[in-house]
Parts: C-alpha cells; sequence; structure tokens
C-alpha cells in the first residue's frame, strides 16, 4: 500500500511542477524568446525541474528574449545570452532543450499505452517482453525522439540558414546522443522505482493514473538531465550542438 505522505507528497510536487510551469509560461507569452523553441522548452522544463527551472529561466533564460537580443543589436553589441551565461549553464540548457521533447514525448506515450494498452502489444509486449513497461519504453523513445530531432531542428536551421534535409541531418547528429543519455538515466531511475520501491518495498503495482507514477517521473527526469549533462558538454564543446 502507498503511505499517505507519499501520496500527498507526490500531489504537492506535481502541483509545484505545474505552477513553476505556469510562471515561466507566463513570463515567456510576456517576453518571447529569440529562439521560438524555446518558449516551449522553458515551461515544459519547468515541470520536472521546478523551482530550480525558475531560477535558471530568470537568470539565465530572460537574457535570449527577443527584447535582449534587440537591446544589444541596436547597441552593437554581442547578445547577452553569449556574454552573460557561463558555459556551464549553456549545457544545461542544452541538456534542457533535449529533455523537454523526451518530456512531452513520454508523456504523450505513457498516457497512450494507458488509454489504448493494445498500442503496447505493437511494440512488444507479450511477444518480446513480459512486462509492458518495456513495451511502452519503446514507444516512449520514438516519440521523444522524433520530438527532440523537431525542437533540434528548428534551433539549428535559423541559427545556421540550413536546407531542410541538412537541417534534419545536423538536428539527428546533435540530438541523437544526448536524448539517448536522457532516456537511459529516465529508465534506469523509473526501473528501480517500479521493481524495487513500488512492488518490492511497498508491494504495489507503479500505474501511470496515480500521481506517484508522475512524481516518480520528475525525478526520472532529472536523472535523465545528470546522465544527459556530460554529453551535451561534449556536443557543445565540439561544436556539434549549438550554444544557446
Amino acid at each position: 500500500m502507498v503511505p499517505s505522505w507519499l501520496h500527498i507528497l507526490s500531489i504537492l510536487i506535481l502541483a509545484l511542477g505545474l505552477l513553476c510551469a505556469a510562471i515561466v509560461l507566463v513570463d515567456v507569452i510576456r517576453h518571447p524568446q529569440h529562439m521560438g523553441i524555446m518558449n516551449i522548452v522553458w515551461p515544459v522544463t519547468a515541470l520536472f525541474g521546478t523551482l530550480i527551472t525558475v531560477w535558471g529561466y530568470f537568470r539565465y533564460g530572460r537574457l535570449a528574449s527577443s527584447e535582449a537580443m534587440m537591446r544589444a543589436k541596436k547597441a552593437g553589441k554581442e547578445p547577452p545570452n553569449k556574454t552573460d551565461t557561463p558555459f556551464p549553464a549553456m549545457v544545461a540548457k542544452g541538456a534542457s532543450h533535449c529533455g523537454s521533447g523526451c518530456c512531452i514525448g513520454d508523456i504523450c506515450a505513457e498516457w497512450l499505452a494507458f488509454a489504448a494498452p493494445g498500442v503496447a502489444v505493437w511494440f512488444g509486449w507479450h511477444s518480446i517482453f513480459s512486462e509492458k513497461m518495456y513495451a511502452v519504453w519503446v514507444l516512449d523513445f520514438i516519440f521523444a525522439f522524433v520530438l527532440g530531432v523537431a525542437f533540434q531542428y528548428f534551433t539549428i536551421v535559423p541559427m545556421r540558414h540550413l536546407g531542410k534535409l541538412e537541417g534534419i541531418w545536423q538536428a539527428l547528429k546533435a540530438d541523437t546522443l544526448s536524448l539517448t543519455a536522457w532516456q537511459v538515466g529516465m529508465y534506469c531511475f523509473m526501473a528501480v522505482a517500479n521493481f524495487w520501491l513500488f512492488r518490492k518495498v511497498l508491494g504495489v503495482r507503479l500505474e501511470v493514473n496515480s500521481p506517484e507514477f508522475w512524481f516518480m517521473m520528475q525525478i526520472a527526469m532529472i536523472c535523465g538531465f545528470i546522465t544527459s549533462y556530460p554529453v551535451n558538454w561534449w556536443l557543445l564543446k565540439s561544436g556539434i550542438k549549438e550554444k544557446m
């Protein structure tokens, strides 16, 4: 049985994530990002990054607003997001950029498999995997990969002025390793939460339609951020991925 304290904590942390996302969303509507895709990235990241993301947005995200970029351009200066953002923060933005696509993809895939369990069968449940979770992970990865590459495409193409095919290729190069590293961290935590914490320790199944599941997913996303961070460091250092 799930302890009442864990149930209440899950609801509170999920509510905090929604509140933080709303705060960031309102501000990006008032002060849009110069790079349009970041208007999605910041609020989505706040769903699991909560207060840290809110701090990061107002400290570094605002430096890349259209207003800030225009002021710098009129003054003949370098954009503030390039001059006032330390490299570790740029790496964090790069990892979050990837993670936001993963987050949206995972939410869509998990609810799709819950609403239509037959979808998991298409991806190996019963035929390859005895556990439905593994089949859903395949679906998660596909959704996350498509969205992650799309997010990267709409970042790289306008910055490098690329054609469609070249843009897709560069997006694949920039996001494949980062996204895979993110999903590995996320899957590892969810496996521990599902098989050890909930089934073995608590004696219950971790179900998608419970606040505990999505609280665990918030933590899993943070684990994904941690595992993708060094990969994004290398991608930015090598110039494969753009600094933001």
